[in-house]
């Protein structure tokens, strides 16, 4: 049995059982890969895949499982290899992060602009995409850390610490009727057409949660995954948006006025994570703490030891975070 071979069989599951665009993504040959694959199943005396001719169709049980502990097998390689180039080269590295729009846009710019001028060779690289993918991105290895505030279920594999919470705002175009209602209730909101997140994503279910809350229906005629899209929207009287306030630059959108629903919906929060097991380097410490300065490394250290989310949750339940 040899590393390569479990790194094709991953491989093949992260590409969709695809081995044409496997082979691309790994610039080797397709029949090399199908070679090897048919060479540890014979080792192995089992069928990791099932197949239909010459096409690969599905994991079989047995593949299931190998294929997990292959995961586990590969990522304990990678934790070999950043120990050693922790004492090598600790200053050169790699840090792909995974994330939503809004977190892009809006909440880490300062710290990867810090982040770069204080590690220069270290090469940082941004994923965007909806939950499942940013879940996926981590786990699949393709990025180091996942931030994102929505579907924790998808994140139980990873280790999750809380950052901050952040609030909502009615973004409405100005002489809007409601920016004269104070103090602005769910029921005013309900009389008019929203644009909003898509479901699942950045905080979306704080919004229908107030609804249920309510017994009211609201009235979603547009959907996006994008605070800026959900803006431009607005401005072409589409709807009154819900979004996160920290998307409302006041200098940008001075077209818009952002009015405070914090009193209405849920705050949520924000988090980081990264597989269990991982090993952090030092600029991975010092990239948690500078976006989450409670984040100190003894802090995740301890974190890193819970058994699972509840007691992650226990570990800063005492703790204030910051409001955006």
């Amino acid at each position: 049995m040899k590393l390569q071979q479990l790194k094709y069989i991953v491989e093949v599951v992260n590409h969709d059982l695809n081995v044409s665009s496997t082979a691309e993504s790994l610039f080797t040959s397709q029949p090399g890969i199908s070679k090897q694959i048919r060479a540890l199943e014979d080792e192995l005396g089992v069928q990791v895949f099932g197949r239909s001719g010459k096409h690969l169709t599905k994991l079989t049980p047995a593949g299931e499982q190998i294929v997990d502990i292959a995961r586990d097998i590969l990522s304990r390689v990678d934790s070999i290899k950043a120990v050693a180039q922790e004492y090598t080269n600790p200053e050169y590295g790699q840090l792909n992060i995974a994330t939503t729009h809004t977190q892009a846009r809006y909440a880490l710019p300062d710290v990867i602009s810090r982040f770069v001028q204080r590690y220069p060779k270290v090469s940082l690289h941004m994923h965007q995409g909806a939950p499942s993918q940013i879940a996926s991105f981590v786990l699949k290895g393709a990025s180091e850390f996942a931030i994102a505030t929505e579907a924790s279920h998808l994140y139980e594999d990873l280790v999750m610490l809380p950052c901050y919470h952040w609030t909502r705002s009615l973004i409405v175009k100005k002489g809007h009727p409601l920016t004269k209602r104070v103090p602005l209730t769910i029921q005013d909101i309900a009389r008019y057409p929203l644009v909003t997140y898509v479901f699942g994503f950045t905080g979306r279910s704080s919004l229908d949660s107030a609804f249920n809350r309510a017994k009211l229906k609201p009235n979603i005629v547009f959907t996006a995954t994008d605070a800026d899209v959900i803006k431009t929207y607005v401005r072409l009287g589409v709807g009154i948006g819900v979004m996160a306030t920290m998307a409302y630059d006041e200098k940008l959108d001075d077209d818009l006025v952002a009015i405070d629903a914090s009193h209405i919906f849920d705050a949520s929060t924000t988090r980081i994570g990264f597989r269990k097991g991982t090993v952090l380097r030092n600029y991975m410490y010092d990239f948690i703490e500078s976006f989450a300065p409670h984040l100190t490394r003894e802090v995740v250290d301890k974190a890193m030891q819970c058994k699972d989310p509840i007691e992650v949750d226990k570990l800063f339940a005492s703790m204030d975070l910051p409001v955006r």
